[in-house]
């Protein structure tokens, strides 16, 4: 069945190949690599020695229960606090500038590197902690579980904020008139056809904030310590501080059973259901309708007070980066920015560069990744979604490592040269673009596509015609995503980065490192300046291509 759909269309098959191609050079082989350090001893046999190791130490082992309760306490609270903020973007009427200072502020935790806001977090609610002292509260203890959640939730929830709000805005609102027609209250409309609609994306969210957590050694390395130990910290510790590479290949290799496990789980449930609301068969679209005014005051309630806290650790960023010597000196300067533009120069334009060349790349993988494992049969087509994500289901510093032991040596050499860079976010970060556009696709009627090739229309100009149109939302949040991960990742950059390529984060962690905190708050606020920048470029170039789509009435 598969070779004769390939047969029926040839144009297929140099996709698929120069996707696999593109999938095993960059996402397979450095894998491979790494499982050989992870199973071979000191000797270069095959052993389990190193995962031995591991699972015979205790702390090891606290590790690993540690990271599986962090991921999934991070994931539940950053869809629930995702969802909230979508549907009060999306679905509850507002002013649009109000609207608007939403969705920035929302995105603001996601443009800045993880271990700023951590930063920032220890500074108001840490020993001696800005708000601490202003609430009287003298024996809260930020560092542990708590405050690493806390953290990890207020700087991830933006990822399920971009992923829900793109399915909630192509939700037909007829379908939730038709629930009202019949008699039912708002609220029972939401719970009944709004909710189980946008369960693809709360999904897909829980799976991308679980493995955002697994993966993030940042913020742990700054608020959990020693009393929370987590395996991606452990990892990275392992191979920086102890150059045991072999170790924490071990280490990381323990947190892919838990990242699978999730992504098959999420598979097997979103599978089982239908969710097309985009079908091309019914009249003019009405207004979203809203869930009543108290669900709607308890949500912009949460709204309001996450906007508060987040809006007061940024203002201590952007007044750390003006003061002269935080704690010490608070007298205003410039210096800290005099410093960015003197002696940082190098580093936002070489960020800029591969962030630039990063995103379309990107965005063209996820939507032909996402479009062609959906929409067409072909050999081993669920294997090539799995494959496309399995380095983001990786811990950051676990990747940097497999693409230096893959890329160092011959038959491929990249090691700093741009193109590891870029290769190491495309194929870590456009997850969320992939999934996104799975999403979106999930929800559209195949016959629209099905009438088109009736017509007599190619693939190539129904994909490009009818489906990229209808997905543009969804491909849009994902580039956005891999975007603001290109600017602000670390974990695997601080790797991967060599003298002829310097990036802002790599600066901010260096300035962290020698106590020049004015300056890293003075790279930090350059770097949000710049995301918001591109961003509002991006959303302005799409508009101008005619892509203004959302949902079905095309307003």
């Amino acid at each position: 069945m598969a070779s004769s759909s390939m047969k029926r269309d040839p144009a297929l098959v140099p996709v698929v190949a120069a996707l696999w191609l593109a999938l095993g050079v960059f996402i397979i082989y450095p894998f491979v690599r790494l499982l050989a350090v992870t199973f071979s001893s000191e000797d270069g046999g095959f052993s389990f020695e190193n995962l031995a190791v591991v699972f015979s130490n205790s702390y090891d082992r606290l590790a690993l229960v540690n990271s599986i309760w962090l991921a999934i306490a991070v994931a539940v609270m950053g869809t629930a606090l995702g969802f909230c903020f979508a549907f009060a973007v999306v679905r509850i009427k507002m002013p649009a500038p109000l609207r608007w200072f939403i969705s920035a502020v929302t995105v603001l935790p996601l443009i800045s590197p993880p271990f700023t806001s951590s930063i920032a977090l220890t500074l108001s609610l840490g020993p001696n902690g800005i708000l601490l002292n202003l609430l009287g509260i003298p024996d809260f203890n930020i560092y542990g579980f708590w405050g690493t959640w806390m953290s990890e939730s207020l700087t991830y929830f933006p990822v399920a904020f971009l992923t829900i709000s793109s399915v909630l805005a192509c939700i037909d609102p007829n379908f939730e008139d038709a629930g009202l027609s019949l008699g039912g209250s708002p609220f029972r409309v939401f719970r009944t056809v709004t909710l189980p609609l946008t369960m693809p994306a709360v999904a897909n969210s829980i799976l991308l904030l679980f493995a955002c957590s697994l993966a993030d050694f940042a913020t742990p390395l700054v608020l959990a310590g020693h009393q929370f130990p987590v395996l991606p910290t452990q990892a990275y510790l392992q191979i920086t501080g102890l150059y045991d590479l072999r170790g924490g290949a071990a280490l990381s290799f323990a947190l892919l059973v838990p990242a699978l496990f999730v992504f098959f789980v999420q598979r097997w449930w979103v599978g089982r259901k239908s969710y097309v609301t985009v079908s091309g068969k019914s009249g003019a679209q009405t207004k979203p309708k809203g869930i009543g005014a108290a669900a709607e005051t308890v949500i912009l309630g949460v709204c309001a007070v996450v906007i508060a806290f987040i809006v007061f650790l940024y203002a201590l960023i952007t007044i750390g980066a003006f003061t002269k010597t935080w704690g010490l000196d608070n007298s205003f300067t410039l210096d800290s920015f005099a410093y960015v533009f003197n002696h940082g120069r190098k580093a936002i334009v070489d960020t800029l560069i591969i962030a630039c060349v990063s995103t379309p790349i990107g965005g063209l993988i996820a939507v032909l990744v996402a479009y062609i494992t959906q929409r067409k049969s072909f050999p081993c087509n669920a294997l090539m979604e799995i494959v496309s994500l399995l380095n983001f289901a990786l811990p950051g510093t676990v990747v940097g490592i497999a693409y230096v032991i893959a890329f160092n040596t011959s038959p491929l050499i990249l090691t700093g040269t741009m193109s590891i860079l870029v290769a190491a976010y495309v194929f870590r970060y456009d997850s969320a673009g992939i999934r996104s556009v799975i999403a979106s696709l999930q929800q559209i009627d195949t016959s629209l596509e099905e009438a088109s090739l009736s017509l007599g229309a190619s693939s190539a100009a129904t994909f490009r015609n009818v489906t990229l149109p209808l997905v543009v939302p969804a491909l849009l949040a994902g580039m956005k995503y891999l975007f603001i991960h290109s600017m602000t990742a670390i974990s695997a950059t601080i790797f991967l980065v060599s003298v002829s390529w310097s990036l802002l984060t790599a600066r901010i962690l260096e300035c962290m490192t020698e106590l020049q905190f004015g300056n890293a708050c003075a790279f930090s606020v350059v770097l949000i300046i710049l995301v918001f920048i591109f961003n509002g470029l991006l959303t302005l170039l799409v508009r101008a291509a005619g892509f203004g789509y959302r949902g079905q009435g095309g307003n």
